[in-house]
């Protein structure tokens, strides 16, 4: 575990300013349009979560994220807290500490293994779930919210998963590396197993994407989201 507050990434390495002007353009016209192509389809989950259970719409809860700056010594990745937006799938004040220990037993390793030889996070048969949320988090579609976050940019469509103040806890110094980025609603964790993956393969793979990040890459990971989504790979 990792004792030292880490505020600060190097840059180096991340391609060209010309592919993070790109993709922030993409990222905003793309954030933009969805929103407005799928506007029904929000205001209809919006009015479905209001009938199912008590409580807000929106799920607010503060994540970890980073974003560019210039500092004396160069460009760096400046490690933040953010307000991540979700449609609110478990009933209005729902107990946090499951998922706490769940967290801590991810970055453990210590979680049950699939029949894959991955580890399962997520909880079983959660009781803090409503009925609508259990269908809006097997599709995927309380992540839509996320759009906002996309417009602010505090997020880009593609990037590491934004992770809860209380898993980066747990993190060592080398896991860092995964930060390095912009954080995407979704990413090469989100597409190659999601839940089944173990922690220290989640890290490998988001650190693979920020050495790696290009255009390219970011519309094969696009374009790998859609079977994922409409198949429900990975989700609970």
């Amino acid at each position: 575990m990792s004792t030292e507050p880490i505020n600060f990434l190097p840059a180096s390495g991340q391609g060209a300013l010309a592919y993070w002007v790109c993709k922030r353009l993409i990222d905003i016209v793309g954030a933009a349009v969805l929103l407005l192509l799928l506007s029904p389809l929000l205001a209809v989950i919006a009015a479905s979560i209001k009938v199912d259970s008590r409580g807000p719409v929106l799920f607010v809860q503060r994540r970890v994220g980073s974003r560019r700056r210039r500092s004396p010594g160069g460009t760096v990745w400046e490690i933040q807290k953010f307000s991540i937006y979700k449609f609110r799938s478990m009933f209005r004040d729902a107990d946090e500490a499951p998922h706490r220990q769940l967290t801590a037993e991810f970055c453990g390793g210590l979680l049950a293994e699939n029949e894959g030889g991955g580890s399962i996070f997520k909880l079983k048969q959660d009781p803090r779930i409503t009925r609508l949320g259990r269908i809006l988090r097997k599709t995927s579609l309380d992540e839509l919210p996320q759009l906002l976050n996309v417009l602010k940019g505090e997020m880009s469509l593609v990037g590491p998963r934004p992770v809860p103040p209380y898993e980066v806890a747990y993190y060592e110094p080398a896991d860092y590396g995964r930060l390095a980025a912009l954080p995407g609603i979704t990413g090469m964790w989100q597409t190659r197993g999601r839940c089944q993956v173990p922690f220290k393969e989640m890290v490998r793979m988001d650190i693979e994407y920020v050495r790696q990040c290009s255009l390219w890459l970011d519309l094969r990971i696009l374009l790998r989201t859609v079977p994922t989504v409409l198949f429900g790979r990975g989700a609970s």
